[in-house]
């Protein structure tokens, strides 16, 4: 399967309810640009964005990572606000930096950058120091 029926609510939520993962520690992508030929399981097609989600269960003493595909044409996945509300903000993070909307999240905002930022500075094709930064004792802007 793809990394959109991997990241299924419905199998998100047999984690949660059934399996015991009540807590989603994390949730970030990666920017897979320079990597396109990385390892995958046989049935999941390579797409430059990967979202990454972390679960615990502390009554089964497990952790699972769960790792969708996320097309750059359509960089969008579902929110896991409704079924682990403490994402909020990870997801936002991830929306802000990379650009990845997360459908049905409550208040998909940016959380880091200015509202007027244009571009996500984690992408790895985003144009590095666009703003000149003064360091302390420098005797003069670069």
């Amino acid at each position: 399967p793809d990394g959109s029926v991997v990241w299924a609510l419905a199998n998100l939520t047999f984690l949660r309810d059934e399996q015991q993962f009540t807590q989603c520690v994390d949730v970030t992508a990666v920017d897979q640009l320079v990597a396109p030929e990385r390892a995958l399981p046989a049935a999941v097609t390579a797409e430059r964005f990967e979202v990454v989600a972390n679960f615990l269960s502390h009554p089964r003493n497990r952790r699972i990572r769960v790792i969708a595909q996320v097309p750059v044409d359509d960089p969008t996945i579902a929110s896991l606000c409704d079924l682990y509300p403490g994402v909020n903000f990870a997801e936002r993070e991830t929306y802000d930096l990379f650009g990845i909307e997360f459908t049905g999240h409550p208040d998909l905002t940016r959380i880091l950058m200015p509202d007027d930022w244009v571009g996500f500075p984690l992408r790895k094709d985003d144009a590095p120091a666009r703003v000149p930064v003064t360091f302390k004792g420098d005797p003069s802007p670069r």
